[in-house]
């Protein structure tokens, strides 16, 4: 049997649905609308770059204008709605999918007993920091790492044996992130921070295998096993590759090719109905709208150039004379294209919201129609961080080639 072909403006249109960047947003956006769209989209990256905002409200403020910071911090802290670990990276994810963290959890306690370096950032008496960070857990409740007095004591990142016990004992399931304090982690015992419900329940490793990559490519609608394992982090892609095999001959998923921004066709794995998917999927809104450099939409930096044509780097990590663009550079998704880049910095003391500069993609023009989205994008965006002056005459006067 011959594979489906996914021609390139079908398989963005279907990408970026799956990614929530289609379709319009309730004006009224409540706490149990966050929850929905943290449930859509998997997880929700952390970060605490506030360059111009910080990464978790700024992916949700992507999709929805209305979306409101205090709902997803009472998601996480007061409803129990939402715990944090890693996926590939710090993120949010829905509790429901709790129990599925627990073999990631011992084979965290493996690495780390492993591991001589956790040993040596323990100290001598490594053993004794672990009793007495649960004792004091236990009997005064949630704790940070700068509730101990060894906090900066050199170390990893200046951790010192204390902050390394909580870290350790965090990934090993034993605490749990009750809540942030000024993005600072505040931590707890496992069984007061995650309901019980979760915390009890003990999926096999086949059947969280096989929900983690169920899951990973129901949200992406199109994948490679690379990327299927990569999206939790909780599968390698031996596992991936087993799965897929395995899904094929039961006809849960199909063979795909799909075409990239080159015409290039690569081969990948959707859903069974995945043409019934593509009709269904809206077309993204005409409008213009900037997106974090850790949105979900462009983590695979590899994905999206060949999905796009979009090749997106990061360059806070890059020394400032090497950076070819700037510190803190947002995407600019115009419909189902990206049109652009430009870096952004919010100037919050002043009301301020400054473009430093403005990159169109090859063969994009700023016309007055894109001058027009684009102003309109930054106004919404400034906005929401509470830099209502919008600062970007320079920038579009460059762009212009002016």
């Amino acid at each position: 049997m011959s594979r489906l072909k996914i021609g390139n403006r079908d398989a963005r249109r279907l990408f970026l649905d799956h990614h929530v960047l289609t379709g319009g947003s309730t004006s009224a956006y409540q706490a149990a609308d966050t929850l929905a769209l943290v449930r859509r989209l998997g997880f929700v990256q952390l970060d605490s770059v506030n360059t111009v905002e910080r990464a978790h409200h700024m992916i949700l403020f992507s999709r929805a204008p209305s979306y409101r910071r205090e709902h997803l911090a009472a998601l996480h802290h007061d409803e129990a709605s939402l715990f944090e670990r890693w996926t590939h990276d710090a993120s949010l994810i829905p509790m429901e999918f709790y129990p599925h963290w627990r073999h990631r959890f011992r084979a965290a306690k493996a690495r780390i007993e492993a591991n001589p370096r956790w040993q040596e950032r323990s100290g001598p008496e490594g053993e004794k920091v672990l009793r007495d960070v649960r004792k004091r857990l236990r009997r005064e409740g949630a704790l940070m790492a700068r509730d101990f007095e060894d906090k900066g004591a050199g170390g990893w990142w200046g951790w010192g044996p204390s902050k390394t016990a909580l870290e350790m004992l965090w990934r090993m399931g034993e605490v749990a992130i009750a809540r942030r304090d000024g993005f600072e982690k505040v931590y707890d015992l496992a069984e007061r921070v995650i309901p019980e419900e979760h915390r009890r329940a003990r999926p096999s490793e086949a059947a969280t295998k096989d929900w983690a990559c169920r899951a990973a490519l129901d949200r992406l609608g199109l994948a490679t096993p690379q990327e299927i394992a990569a999206f939790w982090h909780l599968v390698s892609i031996a596992d991936a590759k087993d799965w897929t095999a395995k899904a094929l001959k039961r006809k849960e998923i199909v063979e795909v090719s799909v075409e990239g921004a080159d015409g290039a066709w690569k081969a990948a794995f959707a859903p069974a109905g995945i043409e019934a998917r593509i009709a269904a999927a809206d077309e993204p809104p005409a409008e213009a709208r900037f997106l974090s450099p850790f949105d979900p939409a462009i983590r695979d930096r590899k994905r999206a150039e060949r999905l796009f044509g979009f090749d997106y780097r990061i360059e806070i990590f890059v020394p400032e004379k090497k950076r070819r663009y700037g510190y803190y550079v947002l995407p600019l998704l115009e419909g189902d294209r990206f049109t652009g880049r430009a870096d952004v910095k919010a100037h919050r003391s002043e009301g301020r919201l400054e473009v430093k500069g403005l990159w169109l993609e090859p063969g994009v023009k700023l016309t007055k129609a894109r001058e027009r989205v684009i102003r309109s994008a930054l106004e919404t965006l400034g906005r929401f961080t509470g830099t209502p002056e919008i600062d970007a005459g320079a920038a579009l006067r460059r762009a212009r080639g002016g």
